[in-house]
């Protein structure tokens, strides 16, 4: 039995053996297994989240083309490797720092508000909704409430 594993797995199984790591061996074995009949039962595509995506490209990376070609039926290497690839641009595209630019956006119930009022009382103008909203509660500046108007 040990010979079939060495033929699959080829030089990394000689190299766990040799390292005394047997009870390494035998678990990717058999997680490869399970991974092949898993795969066979599922008809269609995989659908993957992000988050798990980010999990197998971040390890592909670390596990180079070479021995993903053997390991991966997910999908096919140049699939995964890209993951990785847009993983990194993401990191390193700014998105973090960047902030909006602008007066920042009135929460939709104050605008909802803002519209009610305005309808109900059309002799009202901005600063007497801007007053009546302050005796709310609310804090809004006359120009938040004109384009809704």
């Amino acid at each position: 039995m040990y010979r079939g594993i060495q033929d699959a797995l080829g030089a990394p199984a000689r190299l766990c053996h040799r390292n005394g790591n047997e009870e390494l061996l035998l678990r990717n074995e058999y997680l490869a297994a399970e991974n092949r009949i898993l795969k066979a039962q599922i008809k269609g595509r995989l659908l993957l989240s992000e988050e798990e995506k980010a999990t197998l490209a971040e390890i592909a990376h670390r596990l180079g083309r070479k021995a993903l070609e053997e390991v991966a039926a997910t999908a096919k290497p140049d699939t995964i490797l890209g993951w990785y690839r847009k993983l990194i641009a993401k990191k390193f595209d700014g998105s973090r720092c960047r902030q909006r630019v602008g007066r920042p956006r009135v929460a939709e119930e104050i605008e909802r508000l803002v519209v009610r009022m305005a309808k109900e009382n059309p002799s009202w103008g901005y600063d007497r909704i801007v007053g009546a909203l302050a005796n709310l509660g609310h804090r809004v500046f006359p120009t938040n409430q004109e384009p809704r108007l």
